[in-house]
């Protein structure tokens, strides 16, 4: 495959952020086993905030109404006939955070289980998706029962957690899960979620009136997650971990760890479990999937932006297809040079996740 571009060259395109649904809820139910079958559940679209020209593309539904992102051949058609991909991340949209930590795992289950034998087994589209495996970290030995119930699937190469959690990540209670991870060879990708059971505020001062508001904010809550994870040793305990953070907002990285290696070195008393300046602990760690309003967007000096912190390495392509914002490589900027291209709609994504790319559509 691979993609055609304006120059008449052409580029391998991995797309590492596809949302994948459930037909129904009542398609849902049917891989759900007892007692969690007849529990009752939030709706998928469940949510405090609603885009305000609706949540999904126009196109993303099938002939029938079949709810966006839950056909597979649909998705391929529009994937990699359409839009040039040559492989998909597929990433299971849940229910958030449930205050039943079983009933969480439950569903989570019946995500990996739907995802795996409707997307990776059973499609022509199978041998280019490729699988994100839906754990609860509130729940880590459920969680630890689903690494090794489906880490050796082929077609399995990351693990996925919520943005919104109750406690930040860097903290001791998540250490055996991202352990695993790691041991596993897997990454393990952050997204928000949609339907929250447990809605917590976007802010850390609350809920924002408008949708603008909390699209713009939610996915800054990264960056609390990061700082925690470094400064609590989680990358020097666990030097295999990669983390991905899969909602976009790598354009706020440069600002937040140039601050925080102000206080790299002053406070090493206070850490010397992370004996290393914060900023050392990005490389090879530290992924972002390209969030649609990541900026800084059509500037001539984009490039030059991308190539701070080392950002080019660690930023991979992602449509969030099939949601109202879905992005296309060609709203990448114009002024990222062709390597730094490169990286992004592949090569980052092709050396994280050992997805390899046909060597012919390789040369552009």
């Amino acid at each position: 495959m691979s993609r055609l571009l304006a120059d008449g060259t052409r580029i391998p395109v991995i797309d590492a952020s596809v949302h994948i649904f459930f037909r129904s809820n009542r398609d849902m139910r049917g891989f759900l086993r007892e007692p969690f079958a007849s529990r009752g559940i939030p709706d998928v679209e469940m949510d405090w905030y609603g885009a305000p020209g609706g949540e999904y593309a126009p196109g993303t539904r099938g002939p029938n109404k079949q709810y966006p992102g839950s056909d597979p051949e649909l998705v391929g058609e529009a994937l990699f006939g359409g839009r040039g991909v040559d492989v998909a991340v597929l990433h299971p949209m849940t229910r958030g955070i449930l205050p039943d930590r079983h009933l969480t795992t439950a569903m989570l289950s019946a995500h990996n289980e739907m995802m795996v034998s409707r997307w990776l087994e059973d499609n022509p589209y199978a041998d280019r998706f490729r699988g994100t495996l839906r754990v609860n970290p509130e729940d880590i030995s459920g969680a630890l029962r689903e690494i090794d119930r489906w880490a050796s699937h082929p077609g399995i190469v990351q693990i996925g957690v919520p943005l919104q959690s109750r406690e930040l990540y860097g903290k001791p209670q998540f250490w055996p899960l991202w352990e695993a991870a790691a041991h596993a060879g897997l990454p393990v990708a952050v997204h928000s979620e949609t339907g929250e059971s447990v809605g917590l505020p976007p802010t850390p001062s609350g809920h924002t009136r408008t949708y603008e508001q909390y699209f713009g904010f939610t996915s800054l809550n990264y960056i609390y997650h990061l700082m925690n994870m470094i400064a609590e040793g989680v990358f020097e305990r666990i030097p295999e971990l990669r983390f991905v953070w899969a909602d976009g907002a790598a354009d706020m990285l440069t600002p937040i760890i140039w601050r925080m290696d102000t206080f790299g070195r002053p406070h090493l008393e206070q850490t010397p479990w992370a004996p290393r300046m914060p900023s050392d602990y990005l490389p090879e760690h530290i992924y972002f999937v390209h969030n649609s309003i990541d900026g800084p967007g059509e500037a001539d000096f984009a490039g030059e932006w991308l190539d701070f912190t080392g950002k080019q390495d660690m930023l991979m392509f992602g449509s969030s297809y099939p949601h109202w914002h879905c992005a296309d490589i060609d709203e990448l900027p114009s002024a990222l040079t062709p390597e730094q291209r490169e990286k992004v709609c592949w090569r980052n994504a092709s050396r994280l996740y050992g997805i390899e790319v046909p060597a012919a559509s390789a040369t552009v």
